[in-house]
C-alpha cells in the first residue's frame, strides 16, 4: 500500500495540518490500533519497507539508500537488485564533495533535487545524509560523509535536510554516532571523553535536528561506553531529551541486539535485524526481529511497557503526516535537466585544485596538441561499488568521455596504465590483464603526448573508498606511484586529476606539475572535470579534511593501535579534540595540505579585515568585515574561512576553530565588501563539570583567511 492510500475515515483536508491537529489524529490511530498492529509498524516487512495497518488504511514506510542518490530497487526478501529497469537515477557527488564546495545554498539545491527524485521513486525516508567527522584516512565510508569540522558539517547539513524535506520525504541523518570507522565497526567500543563527544562528533547531529528538523535519524553499528550506540542509554538522553527529538529513531541494518535496550533506549524501527543480520531463511522471519515477537511477548507479560510501544509509533505516525499522509505533498521527478545542472554545479564547485606549477591548468584545446589520459579511474565506473550508497545512474560520463567532448581540437589518446581488477562487497577479484604490460604502454603513449593527464587515485573497491572496512595502506594502491614516476621521467607536463573521498599520500607531488582533487562525481563527471581542465569553470573548492604527509601525522593514528583501529574489543578516542586541522595547529604539525585550502585560476586577495568592536558579552554578535579582490584575468570565488581561538584557556583548547565561513563570487577585476556573524556563545566550551556548556571570559583572537594554515588577519578581542 502505497502513498495515495490514505486512511478514509481520518483524511486530513489541506487547511488542517496544524500540530495540534495531526497529534489528536495520531491520538485517534493509536486508541483503535490493536497491540499486534502496533508491534508489528516498529520492524521490518522487507528489506526496506514496514508494515501499515490495511484495515484503517495506515500505508507502509518505504525507504531507500543513499546519500548522494536514490539506490536501485532491492528485492524484498534478500541483498539482490529487482531487476527493475525503471529505476534508474541521477547520481549525484558523494558528499566529500558537497561539503568542499563550501556552498550551503547549493547543498539545499542538492538536497532538493535528491528529494524529488526519491519522492518520484515512492519513497518516504531517504537514507542519508551522513555526518560521521572525518577521523582518520583510513575509514572506507569518509566519501559518504561532510569532512573533519564539525561547524562546516553542520553548515551544509541543515540546508540538505531542508531541501529534501521540502518534498515530504524525510531525510535519515546517520549514523548516530561516533560510527568513524569501517573497520570492526559492528564489535568496536568507542572510548571518548564528554568534551570530544559534545563538541566533535555530535554538533552535526544536534544541527541536524534542532535546525533543520530532521525527521528520521539512524543508529550506528559499534558500542560507546559498553553499549551499542543504536540503543545507548546516554545517547538516547542526549537525542530524545535534550535536544527534544521528535523523529523516528531507525536501526542500521542489523545494529540491534536486544528487545530491552532497543524498547527503553529509543530504537523506533529495527530494520534488517533476522538472526544472523543478513539472513533470507525462515529462521530469519521479520517476526524474530528484537521488536517483533519478543516485543509483544515483554508487553503482555508485563516486563515492558506499552506506553514505550505507544511513543513508537506516534513517530512513525507523524512521520507519516508528514510524508505519505502529507495532502500537500507534490508529485517527484526523476532525472530532470535541472538535476543534472545541480549535479554538474556541485561538482565544479567542490573540485578542488591543489598544485598549479607554471600555471599547468587550465588546458587549451588547440589544434596539434596531443593530450594523452592514463589511468584506470578515466574509464572506471565509480557510481557502482562502495557498499550501501552504491547507485545506478541513467548514464555516467567517464572523466575520459567529458575530455574528449570538450576538446574537439586536440588529440586525445587514452591507456589503462594500471588495472585495479574488479571487487565485490567484502572481496578483490585479480586484476585480468598483465600490469607491467600496461606499465610500458602507458610510458609509450606519455612519450607520443604533449600533455599528460593521469587519472588515478582510489576507487570504490573493498579496501578503498566502501562501506565494509577500511583502507589497508595510505599510499596509492595498483602500483601507481612507480606508474607516474615513470611517465614523469619521458614527460614533465603531467597533471593528476586524482579521484578519491579520502587523503592519500603524496610523495611524488614533484612529478606532476598540476594536481586536481575531483572527488567521486556521479552522473556528470566526465563533464565536470572536463569544465575545470579546460578552464570553463575556475575551480574554488576547498578541502574539507586535512592531508597528512604521514599517516603517524594524523591525530588518531599517533596514539598508536589503541587509538586506531583498537585492540579488536576498545579503542580509545585519545586525541580528545584535537581532530583534523585542530590537531596539526596545535602541535606544530604540517600538512600535506591543510582543511580549508584551494587554490584558483585568478587571483584573490582578502583585505580590509575588522571587527565592529573590541569587547563583547557572552550573548553579543561579532561582526567580522572585509573586502576580497579579484585582480587576475577571470572570474573566480573564494571562501573566506573565520576561526577563533582562545588566549591562554584554563581547559584543553585547539589553537583555533572554525566558526564561520561565506563564499564570495567575483567577476574579474571586481572587488566586493562580505560580512560574516559570529554567536559569541558558539565560542563556548563543553564543560563535563556541569554537563553544559561555559563561555569563557578573557581574550581570544580571530583569524581570518583562505585555509586553516593561510591566514591574512589576527584580531584580538575579550569577551566578558
Amino acid at each position: 500500500m502505497k502513498a495515495q492510500d490514505k486512511i478514509p475515515q481520518i483524511q486530513l483536508e489541506k487547511n488542517e495540518v496544524s500540530t495540534k491537529f495531526i497529534e489528536a489524529k495520531i491520538d485517534s490511530i493509536i486508541a483503535v490500533l490493536t497491540l499486534e498492529e502496533k508491534v508489528a509498524m516498529t520492524h521490518a516487512q522487507s528489506k526496506f519497507s514496514t508494515k501499515g495497518v490495511a484495515r484503517l488504511g495506515i500505508p507502509e514506510v518505504w525507504m531507500s539508500d543513499g546519500p548522494h542518490g536514490v539506490r536501485e530497487e532491492i528485492s524484498w526478501d534478500a541483498w539482490e537488485n529487482a531487476g527493475w529497469t525503471n529505476d534508474a537515477i541521477t547520481a549525484f557527488p558523494a558528499l566529500t564533495c558537497l561539503a568542499a564546495t563550501f556552498n550551503p545554498e547549493l547543498a539545499e539545491n542538492y538536497g532538493f533535487s535528491l528529494g524529488e527524485e526519491a519522492k518520484y521513486r515512492e519513497k518516504e525516508v531517504l537514507l542519508g545524509p551522513g555526518v560521521n567527522i572525518y577521523r582518520t584516512p583510513m575509514n572506507g565510508r569518509n566519501f559518504e560523509y561532510l569532512g573533519e569540522d564539525p561547524f562546516l558539517a553542520s553548515s551544509m547539513v541543515v540546508p540538505y535536510i531542508k531541501g529534501v524535506q521540502d518534498n515530504g520525504v524525510a531525510a535519515c541523518v546517520k549514523h548516530f554516532a561516533l560510527n568513524n570507522q569501517e573497520h570492526l565497526r559492528d564489535k568496536i567500543n568507542v572510548e571518548v571523553g564528554d568534551r570530544a563527544l559534545h563538541e566533535i562528533y555530535l554538533p552535526a547531529f544536534k544541527a541536524a535536528v534542532q535546525k533543520g528538523n530532521v525527521w528520521a535519524l539512524m543508529g550506528a553499528y559499534n558500542k560507546f561506553r559498553g553499549q551499542y550506540t543504536t540503543h545507548n542509554k546516554i545517547l538516547h538522553k542526549i537525542l530524545k531529551t535534550d535536544w527534544n527529538f521528535d523523529g523516528v529513531v531507525i536501526s542500521d541494518w542489523s545494529s540491534v541486539h536486544s528487545t530491552e535496550e532497543a524498547a527503553l533506549y529509543g530504537v523506533d524501527m529495527e530494520m534488517g535485524t533476522g538472526t544472523d543480520g543478513l539472513g533470507t531463511t525462515t529462521n530469519n522471519h521479520y517476526q524474530h526481529y528484537y521488536l517483533a515477537n519478543p516485543f509483544l511477548k515483554a508487553i503482555k507479560n508485563g516486563a515492558l511497557s506499552e506506553g514505550l510501544l505507544d511513543d513508537k509509533v506516534r513517530r512513525i505516525l507523524r512521520l507519516m503526516y508528514r510524508t505519505n499522509l502529507n495532502p500537500n505533498r507534490t508529485l517527484g521527478k526523476l532525472n530532470t535537466d535541472k538535476h543534472l545542472e545541480v549535479a554538474r554545479k556541485v561538482a565544479t564547485e567542490g573540485i578542488v585544485l591543489l598544485k598549479n606549477e607554471d600555471n599547468f591548468f587550465p588546458i587549451q584545446d588547440k589544434k596539434g596538441i596531443t593530450i594523452a589520459v592514463i589511468g584506470e579511474n578515466a574509464t572506471r565506473d565509480m557510481t557502482q561499488g562502495g557498499g550501501s550508497s552504491q547507485l545506478k545512474p541513467l548514464f555516467e560520463i567517464s572523466p575520459l568521455q567529458g575530455i574528449k567532448d570538450r576538446y574537439k581540437n586536440a588529440t586525445i589518446i587514452h591507456t589503462m596504465g594500471y588495472e585495479s581488477g574488479a571487487s565485490v562487497y567484502d572481496e578483490i577479484l585479480p586484476a585480468n590483464l598483465n600490469q607491467d604490460s600496461l606499465y610500458v604502454k602507458a610510458i609509450e603513449v606519455a612519450k607520443k603526448a604533449d600533455i599528460v593527464l593521469f587519472v588515478g587515485g582510489l576507487n570504490k573497491s573493498h579496501h578503498q573508498d566502501s562501506e565494509g572496512d577500511d583502507r589497508e595502506v595510505f599510499d596509492l594502491p595498483y602500483g601507481q606511484e612507480k606508474l607516474i614516476n615513470g611517465i614523469q621521467e619521458v614527460n614533465e607536463n603531467l597533471g593528476f586529476l586524482l579521484v578519491t573521498g579520502n587523503a592519500v599520500k603524496m610523495p611524488w607531488i614533484s612529478k606532476t606539475k598540476g594536481i586536481l582533487q575531483t572527488w567521486y562525481l556521479g552522473s556528470m563527471a566526465g563533464h565536470a572535470i572536463a569544465d575545470v581542465v579546460s578552464g570553463d569553470v575556475n575551480p574554488s573548492g576547498k578541502l574539507p579534511f586535512s592531508f597528512p604527509k604521514e599517516l603517524n601525522d594524523n591525530a588518531a593514528h599517533a596514539f598508536g593501535q589503541i587509538s586506531y583501529p583498537g585492540d579488536g574489543v576498545n579503542q580509545n578516542y585519545s586525541e580528545g579534540i584535537l581532530v583534523g586541522y585542530r590537531w596539526f595547529d596545535t602541535r606544530k604539525i604540517k600538512p600535506q595540505y591543510a582543511f580549508g585550502f584551494g587554490l584558483s585560476y585568478t587571483d584573490l586577495k582578502i583585505s580590509e579585515v575588522k571587527i565592529d568592536q573590541k569587547k563583547y558579552a557572552k550573548n553579543d554578535q561579532i561582526k567580522i568585515t572585509f573586502e576580497v579582490a579579484n585582480t587576475g584575468d577571470r572570474a573566480g570565488a573564494e571562501v573566506v574561512q573565520v576561526y577563533v581561538g582562545k588566549h591562554k584557556s584554563k581547559v584543553e583548547r585547539a589553537l583555533k576553530e572554525l566558526k564561520g565561513f561565506s563564499k564570495i563570487y567575483l567577476e574579474k577585476g571586481a572587488n566586493k565588501t562580505g560580512t560574516i556573524t559570529i554567536d559569541a556563545s558558539s565560542l563556548a566550551y563543553y564543560n563535563p563539570e556541569i554537563s553544559d556548556w561555559t563561555v569563557e571570559e578573557g581574550t581570544y583572537y580571530l583569524y581570518v583567511g583562505n585555509a586553516s594554515n593561510n591566514i591574512v588577519k589576527k584580531i584580538k578581542f575579550d569577551l566578558f
